[in-house]
C-alpha cells in the first residue's frame, strides 16, 4: 500500500486516548478526508507542544502521513484569530464530538462534514439559543451522512400539513396519526415543517424536533448511550 502524505489540512479534534508510554491516538474530523484517526508521538509529555496544540473545539492545521487505517501525525498548529467556544458550552461541544465519532467511519469523506461541524461550534460561540443550535447541527449531521428525515411528506407519500399530527417509525419515517390511540410521541406538522425549513425559534416547535430528531439518532447510534448524557446526568446527580 503506498504511504499518503497530506499536508495543513483543516481539521477539529474530536478525541484522544492515551497511547503507549507518551503517545495518544487522536480522532480529528477533517476538511477532506472526513474522519481520521492519527497517533500523536510525545504527545503526552509534560512539555510536549503538542499537548498544548491538540485541543478540542480549536480550529488545527495538520499533517500526516498514514499507510493503513491509522496515521502518524507530523505536524500540528492552531488557528488562531476565532472566538473560543464558552466554558458554559463545553458539554454541548463534546455531545458534538460524541456525535461525529460515533456515526461516521474512518476515512469516508462526506463533502459537508466539516463544514457542518464547524457552523455547529460557531453556532455555539455566537447564539443565544444552544438547544436551537444542537438541533439544526444534529439534522445537518444526519442529512449528510444520508440518514436524513422527509419532514414534507409522510411515509405514504402524503403531504406533511401544519395542523396534521404524525409519528415516526424507524422502519418507515414519518407517518400520519390519531393522538388519541397513539402510544409513542406526537409531532405536531407545523413542527415537522419548520424542521425541514430549519426555522427553531419556537419553544414548542424546539420540543417536538428535539424528540424526533433523538429518536433518528438512536436508531443509527445503537443500544450503547453517549458518554457525554452519561457525564452530565453523574454532575446533577452530585449537585443535588
Amino acid at each position: 500500500m503506498q504511504r499518503q502524505r497530506v499536508n495543513l489540512q483543516p481539521a477539529y479534534l474530536l478525541h484522544q486516548r492515551p497511547y503507549r508510554d507518551s503517545s495518544q491516538i487522536v480522532e480529528l474530523v477533517t476538511r477532506d478526508h472526513g474522519r481520521i484517526g492519527l497517533v500523536a508521538r510525545g504527545a503526552r509529555r509534560p512539555r510536549a507542544r503538542l499537548r498544548a496544540v491538540l485541543q478540542p473545539f480549536q480550529p488545527l492545521l495538520v499533517s500526516w502521513t498514514a499507510r493503513g487505517d491509522l496515521g502518524t501525525l507530523t505536524a500540528c498548529e492552531a488557528v488562531t484569530g476565532l472566538p473560543a467556544l464558552p466554558p458554559q458550552h463545553a458539554n454541548s461541544g463534546y455531545y458534538m464530538n460524541e456525535l461525529v465519532v460515533r456515526l461516521t467511519r474512518r476515512h469516508d469523506a462526506h463533502p459537508g462534514l466539516f463544514a457542518c461541524y464547524a457552523a455547529g461550534l460557531q453556532g455555539l460561540v455566537h447564539s443565544d439559543s444552544e438547544a436551537r443550535v444542537l438541533r439544526l447541527f444534529e439534522k445537518r449531521l444526519l442529512d449528510e451522512l444520508g440518514y436524513g428525515l422527509q419532514l414534507q411528506r409522510t411515509a405514504a407519500g402524503e403531504s406533511v400539513v401544519g395542523d396534521g399530527s404524525y409519528s415516526y417509525r424507524v422502519e418507515q419515517g414519518i407517518v400520519t396519526t390519531d393522538p388519541v390511540h397513539e402510544h409513542g410521541p406526537v409531532f405536531a406538522g407545523h413542527s415537522l415543517l419548520a424542521l425541514a425549513a430549519e426555522r427553531l425559534d419556537d419553544d414548542a416547535v424546539l420540543g417536538d424536533v428535539r424528540i424526533l430528531l433523538q429518536l433518528a439518532l438512536e436508531q443509527h447510534l445503537g443500544p450503547r448511550p453517549l458518554q457525554v448524557r452519561r457525564v452530565a446526568r453523574a454532575m446533577r446527580r452530585s449537585l443535588q
